[in-house]
């Protein structure tokens, strides 16, 4: 486990799958993630490379050849190596190998920066083409909240506060996980969504295109809580594991297969395309309080 602390935060990274696994706030003495009880999700942030979501029977093709994805890629399933580090940030790194290439058949070189400032923590995802061929990917984050926050609270004190009200409805999953072919109504213009764990028994809530930039997890009964900043995510997942004490906040650069994929790997929805020796930066970036 490796560690970053200044006065306000402690937080811990595993070098498998370069996953957060703990915010810790000095000043309020919280923890922020979820415990990673296995006997709901056993995870606390996994990284979502090269897709994010499902693949139609877990295959994709390219150039004709079929190729198996299990649901959010391999990444967070990888040993990352520690590429960086200093008293504010650390950089954990992977590239392909002979291993990726029998599953995703494209050179590249991936990191995942964190950095410290006071009270937030950003993550950068930096996806470089190190190959001779346009590399097609996604890239996405999974980070899941503790909630109730503190004790003494419920679940149902807590919602999620939006940056701007909106009228969006959400995608529901297939039973395979894929993407129906219509949404189903979920806002209408508001800003604020009460949390209770019956709405997550369906399965994560997928929004396309929100036009809020910030999400918050706050509750009725104190002052504290958390926001989730993002820019150019244009996919959002909002889930929880059935009765269990978090909820992710999870945006996205891709999105599960639909229903009516073709699995041509070119053709997937929210797919990018990065040419050789280009490089692709995201980053989101969370503030506890």
């Amino acid at each position: 486990m490796y560690h970053l602390s200044n006065d306000s935060l402690i937080i811990g990274i595993a070098s498998k799958g370069a996953e957060l696994q703990s915010i810790f706030n000095n000043h309020t003495q919280l923890e922020y993630m979820w415990r990673g009880d296995p006997a709901f999700w056993g995870k606390k942030n996994p990284v979502l490379f090269p897709i994010v979501g499902g693949l139609k029977n877990n295959i994709y093709t390219y150039n004709g050849k079929p190729y198996t994805l299990n649901r959010h890629g391999f990444a967070r399933d990888s040993e990352f190596t520690v590429a960086a580090q200093t008293n504010s940030s650390i950089e954990f790194t992977l590239a392909s190998s002979e291993e990726t290439l029998k599953v995703y058949p494209f050179h590249f070189h991936f990191s995942v920066i964190y950095t410290l400032d006071q009270n937030s923590v950003s993550v950068s995802y930096v996806v470089e083409n190190t190959g001779k061929e346009t590399m097609y990917f996604s890239v996405g984050a999974h980070p899941a909240f503790a909630v109730p926050l503190i004790e003494g609270t419920e679940f149902t004190d807590h919602y999620l506060q939006f940056s701007n009200k909106e009228t969006a409805g959400k995608w529901p999953l297939s039973a395979e996980g894929l993407i129906e072919t219509k949404p189903v109504p979920c806002l209408e213009n508001t800003d604020q969504l009460p949390l209770n764990k019956e709405l997550f028994f369906g399965d994560a809530l997928v929004f396309k295109q929100l036009t809020s930039n910030s999400i918050s997890i706050l509750n009725t009964k104190n002052k504290h809580g958390l926001e989730l900043q993002f820019t150019d995510f244009p996919y959002m997942g909002i889930w929880s594991a059935k009765n269990a004490d978090f909820v992710c906040i999870e945006p996205w650069c891709g999105i599960a297969d639909s229903i009516n994929a073709s699995g041509n790997i070119s053709e997937k929805e929210g797919i990018h395309s990065l040419e050789p020796n280009k490089t692709f930066t995201r980053s989101w970036n969370v503030k506890v309080f």
